[in-house]
């Protein structure tokens, strides 16, 4: 798509009921169509995004939704998490859009736009630990497999249900909304471990469904669920590098972040393919 093509794309978006439309697209997309409609649907998708569905489970009798195909589980083996504790590893499949280092003003740079990480994770109290840090950004195309994971072992002490709109999260949002991933609505999922501290796993959703939901809670977004804090200190959710954290709905965005007092050797690169466990960078709390 040209440039002047996707400006008028994101122009034509700022003006549509996103978060509706998604919703409608969300009960389609759940709903049981007559099984050869299904079936065909599944077949289109899997040609034009060059889906494998040779690491998927298909259930027995075929998928049941358009949905439970989109979030199909990987057969076992699939994704190796690397066996390095002081990995830091990719929460999911996708492109690495961006990584690097959050200022001491808990500034980040993504596509070129300023972010703050107060901004990002929706509380400023929150975002002060991870001033001085740093940060990766994995973008899931529609192609991808889209359930979220662990990038750290750690156990999940809560989550911040972030509310928002919903715009979209490829080149069309990037290149022309400003402040896209801190519009958009999300879930910040923290971890505190032994090896990387406290780490935030943000979730971004995107128009087209819309939703994420939780592998530890039944909360999930556009959905109607309250936003705000949830928290598990009474009794913190353990979760290794690799387990499963949520899922999303149709595609978007997972952004890590990491503590300054967690030094670490980057090992990707911007712009690179990743997938889920593989090694972004190493290090540990010093």
């Amino acid at each position: 798509m040209g440039r002047s093509a996707s400006r008028l794309a994101a122009q034509t978006v700022r003006v549509l009921p996103r978060k509706r439309l998604s919703r409608a697209l969300g009960s389609l997309t759940s709903a049981n169509p007559p099984r050869p409609v299904l079936d065909a649907a599944i077949r289109a998708f899997v040609r034009v995004y060059d889906v494998d569905l040779s690491e998927v489970i298909v259930p027995e009798g075929g998928f049941r939704t358009f949905d439970e195909f989109f979030t199909r589980r990987l057969v076992e083996g699939a994704r190796v998490v690397d066996p390095d504790p002081a990995a830091l590893v990719s929460p999911a499949d996708g492109r690495l859009e961006d990584l690097g280092a959050i200022s001491t003003d808990g500034e980040l740079i993504v596509k070129g736009q300023p972010y703050t990480a107060a901004d990002l994770l929706g509380d400023a109290a929150t975002a002060a630990a991870y001033e001085g840090g740093h940060y990766f950004i994995v973008y899931l195309s529609p192609r991808d497999y889209h359930r979220v994971h662990a990038p750290t072992c750690g156990s999940v002490q809560c989550v911040r249900y972030v509310p928002g709109t919903l715009y979209p999260v490829n080149r069309i949002g990037t290149d022309h909304i400003p402040q896209l991933f801190a519009r958009n609505e999300r879930l910040a999922i923290v971890q505190e471990g032994n090896v990387h501290g406290t780490v935030t796993t943000i979730m971004v959703g995107a128009i087209g469904v819309g939703r994420i939901g939780l592998s530890f809670d039944e909360v999930e977004t556009n959905r109607g669920h309250e936003p705000g804090l949830r928290s598990y200190a009474d009794s913190p959710i353990p979760r290794d590098r690799g387990d499963e954290l949520g899922v999303f709905h149709m595609g978007s965005t997972a952004i890590v972040m990491t503590p300054p007092e967690c030094a670490l050797n980057i090992e990707a690169s911007p712009g690179s393919s990743v997938r889920m466990g593989e090694c972004i960078a190493r290090g540990g709390l010093t």
